[in-house]
Parts: C-alpha cells; structure tokens; sequence
C-alpha cells in the first residue's frame, strides 16, 4: 500500500517558494505606493494653488498658500482683523517639499510673490512655478 500526499521536504520547498514571491510581490508594491504618493501630492499642490486663484477672483480679497515642511495651508486675508485666516490644510505624505516663498493671488488674477515649489521623493521629483500672472505651470524633473 502506497501513501500519497506531500513529504516535509516538499512541503516547506513549497512554503518557501510562495513566500519569496510574496515577498517580491510587497518590494514592487511599495514602489507604486511611493509613485502615487509624489503624483497625489503635485495633484494637491496644483488644486490648492487653482482655490486659492479662483476664490480670490470670485471673493474680492488676497488669498496666499503657504508651505510647511510637507504640508501646504490656504489662507484668506481678512481686512478686519489685518491677519490671514486658515481656509483649507493639507499634509502631502510619503513627499518632501520646498518653495521659495508663499504666493499670494490677488482679485485681479495677478500674483505677488512668484513661487518655485519642489517636490519629490525616491521616485521622482516635479517642479511647479507661479507665474506672476497666475498661471501655473507643472513641469517633472528627471
């Protein structure tokens, strides 16, 4: 009488295998987590610095995106109290990110401070540019 089924030796080739494919598997993966982050970011920065063109077009006063380590806030200027107000914070992962300045977007589509703003990560890097028209222009590096 013969037994079937698989011997130890067998049994832990097997295992093996399975988790060096896995492992495989989980090294690729974490490349496109890092790609997906650095494009969702840009894609952030972009959208933050269109807001803040628009509502200071739509609402008739400056609006100004700033930039701290990897997080970019929207503010609004308030004339009454002569300060700027948070409208909207984001904190950009798995990125780092480095600007010149603040740009501020005025009522009439124009921008104060013109801006350079970088950011990258192991994957790749992008930099982004206010032009003192309001256009923004996105541009990868590498």
């Amino acid at each position: 009488m013969r037994c079937r089924g698989f011997t130890l030796v067998e049994t832990v080739l097997a295992v093996a295998l399975a988790g060096f494919l896995i492992y495989g598997a989980a090294v690729s993966f974490n490349g496109l987590v890092l790609r997906f982050r650095l494009q969702a970011a840009v894609w952030e920065i972009q959208s933050t610095l269109s807001q803040a063109r628009f509502k200071a077009a739509w609402k008739g006063r400056p609006y100004r995106v700033r930039f701290e380590g990897p997080a970019c806030a929207l503010e609004a200027y308030d004339e009454t109290s002569d300060a700027w107000r948070l409208d909207k914070f984001s904190r950009l992962e798995g990125v780092e990110v480095g600007a010149n300045n603040s740009p501020t977007f005025y009522p009439v589509g124009t921008v104060s401070d013109l801006a350079t703003i970088s950011v990258s990560n192991s994957r790749g890097s992008y930099k982004i540019t206010v032009a003192i028209s309001g256009r923004i222009k996105t541009a990868k590096i590498g």
